[in-house]
């Protein structure tokens, strides 16, 4: 169970960096609310899974989904460049949090 949360926790965390870059500085209403609901509920997430979890593999996991997941919005909604090179880095960042899983 604490692996389910800690994904969705990750996904959270992607959902909360895009809201804070599209609340122009908390200006904006909307996103600065799905910031902060998203923040609260990803942080808490993240907490519960540390409860089972070692705190260094679950803030890996954690910040690697949430990373690799911003950056891959970025690239699809054309906020970011994409390029090969990029996208074969991020899936490096996804390889090495299922690395971490499977070492667990």
């Amino acid at each position: 169970m604490a692996w389910i949360v800690l994904v969705i926790s990750g996904i959270l965390e992607a959902v909360w960096a895009t809201a804070l870059g599209k609340s122009d500085g908390f200006s904006k209403l909307t996103p600065s609310i799905v910031f902060g609901v998203a923040l609260v509920l990803s942080m808490g997430g993240l907490a519960y899974a540390m409860r089972t979890l070692p705190i260094g593999t679950s803030y890996a996991v954690w910040v690697g989904i949430g990373a690799s997941l911003t950056v891959a919005y970025a690239m699809i909604t054309g906020s970011e460049s994409s390029s090969v090179l990029k996208i074969l880095l991020i899936l490096g960042i996804v390889g090495c949090v299922i690395g971490l899983k499977a070492l667990h």
